[in-house]
């Protein structure tokens, strides 16, 4: 038994850091840390990596930690829930997520004057029940991230229908700039 939880720890671990060896390696890349926290348990930190078009947010807060990869070349982002060991892929919406320039420099203002300013813009998501099997479509960052995960598309959801929604939902909130809701049954397993 301790044999088999040290194989799952140790492939979880080759995952995540063959997702982070890639940012990791890159001279362009722009770290964004919450050093004062977004609750008193999680901290959170926004790389980006100018040479691939990526922005990695991670939200380190145990058990309930989560990571989420925005990939502006191909307009997908992934969400791998550590907890539920589930990768969600979605589309971005360009129309609410700032560009990877803006990201940052946004970032680094919400940051210092978290109390101030406009309010942030919210998503909702709802995660179609079929599993994904072909992970090449949404590419390689999002393969490499969600690879041996259970992993789920979900739509954005827009307008009153998503407020009768009664099942589980995911929240995350990016450094004050966006509330991303991601709800459907696999949320809960």
């Amino acid at each position: 038994y301790k044999n088999i939880i040290k194989i799952k720890l140790t492939i979880l671990l080759r995952n995540y850091s063959d997702v982070h060896s890639e940012f990791l390696l890159q001279s362009q890349n722009s770290n964004i840390g919450d050093g004062n926290n977004i609750s008193d348990h999680s901290a959170q930190t926004v790389t980006v990596n100018d040479n691939h078009n990526i922005a990695n947010i991670d939200n380190n807060n145990g058990w309930d930690s989560w990571n989420s990869l925005w990939d502006y070349n191909t307009g997908f982002a992934a969400t791998r829930i550590f907890a539920k060991k589930i990768c969600i892929v979605h589309r971005l919406n360009r129309d609410v997520l700032p560009g990877l320039q803006d990201l940052k420099k946004t970032a680094k203002e919400k940051r210092a004057n978290v109390h101030t300013g406009p309010s942030p813009k919210s998503l909702q998501y709802q995660i179609e029940p079929e599993e994904l099997k072909d992970l090449t479509q949404f590419g390689t960052p999002i393969e490499n991230m969600c690879k041996g995960l259970r992993t789920y598309k979900a739509q954005e959801v827009q307008g009153q229908s998503f407020l009768f929604f009664s099942g589980s939902c995911f929240n995350a909130d990016i450094l004050w700039l966006l509330n991303i809701s991601i709800c459907g049954e696999t949320t809960t397993m």
